[in-house]
Formats: structure tokens, sequence, C-alpha cells
């Protein structure tokens, strides 16, 4: 069965299936690349939730980052983030986003019971 959460004419927030949540990528404004990850891994934490899923759950995190220069910056907040032990395989690469302003986006699967 696959079931499908906060679904418009585009997309779904959450889709679940087989044990998995596939979360729909997450972005934030702000001024800097700490500031936005700050807030989508804010925003990805409550999807998580809604999924009936954990950080400790996160199978693959895929990130796009406006420019790689930011990487540092990014994995200064995703460090801390990501519980000790439980870190997702993770793609981290460069791509144009959505809005000149959004500097990251990230998507994340997770498992749930």
């Amino acid at each position: 069965m696959i079931e499908r959460i906060e679904t418009s004419a585009r997309a779904s927030k959450i889709v679940k299936h087989n044990g998995v949540a596939y979360l729909s990528g997450q972005v934030a404004e702000g001024d800097t690349i700490q500031e936005q990850t700050r807030v989508c891994l804010e925003k990805v934490d409550a999807l998580l939730k809604q999924a009936g899923s954990s950080r400790e759950k996160m199978l693959r995190a895929t990130i796009w980052l406006a420019d790689m220069s930011d990487f540092a910056g990014l994995n200064e907040v995703w460090n801390d983030w990501v519980p000790e032990g439980f870190a997702p395989a993770r793609a981290c690469g460069e791509a144009k986003l959505a809005r000149e302003i959004l500097r990251v986006e990230i998507i994340v699967d997770a498992a749930y019971e």
C-alpha cells in the first residue's frame, strides 16, 4: 500500500511505502547557509514525526547546495543534528535551486513503524 500525506497537484510532502517514508525536499530562506540548514532540518524533524519516524531511522539523505563553497557551513549544522551512530547514507552535490535566495535543499528517506 502507498500512503500519500499532504498531497497537492504537484507533490506530496511524504510518501510512505513498504516501511520507508520518502520526504519531499526541504528549503528555507535565511541569511547564511547555517541558518537555512537549521530551518530545513527543523522541517525534516517535523515531517519525520508526522511519518512516524525519527532521525535514528534515517536511511538516506540527498543534499543540494547552490554553491559547494557552503559545504563546510552545512556540515557545521548537519554534524550536530545527526544522532551519533545513526548517520544515513548521504550524497551532496551542487545544483541550481528553485529560487535565487535558496542555498540548500535537503531530502531524507527514513524507515517507519
